[in-house]
């Protein structure tokens, strides 16, 4: 059975940072590029970043280019964001899912509030 579990988030003033993690499971993480999405009330999804299965390629939303950092050790099947320079507009449940530049919500997700 497919598992991701998002953990990390939380409220934060803006210019702040976070890290965020995926434990995954029931899958060969290893072999799968993941993404991380964010969903903000009342926004469609929107894509965060993703990581191909080796770590050596990744691709970023513009809105977070030179922020947000993803990477991932697939010895402990887990997946990261580093969220730097955090900005109102950053606030959001943030989920991680499997595959190259997707935008599921698989998991519970974790929140990320941004605020003064």
């Amino acid at each position: 059975q497919v598992q991701l579990v998002e953990s990390g988030g939380g409220s934060v003033r803006p210019g702040g940072s976070l890290i965020l993690s995926c434990a995954a499971s029931g899958f060969a993480f290893g072999e799968s590029p993941m993404s991380w999405c964010r969903q903000a009330p009342g926004k469609a999804r929107e894509l965060v970043a993703s990581i191909t299965h080796t770590g050596i390629s990744t691709y970023y939303a513009d809105s977070v280019t030179g922020r947000f950092t993803i990477s991932r050790n697939n010895g402990k099947n887990t997946l990261y964001l580093q969220m730097n320079s955090l900005k109102p507009a950053d606030t959001a449940v943030y989920y991680c899912e499997i595959g190259w530049r997707v935008t599921g919500s698989r998991g519970q997700g974790t929140q990320v509030t941004v605020s003064s």
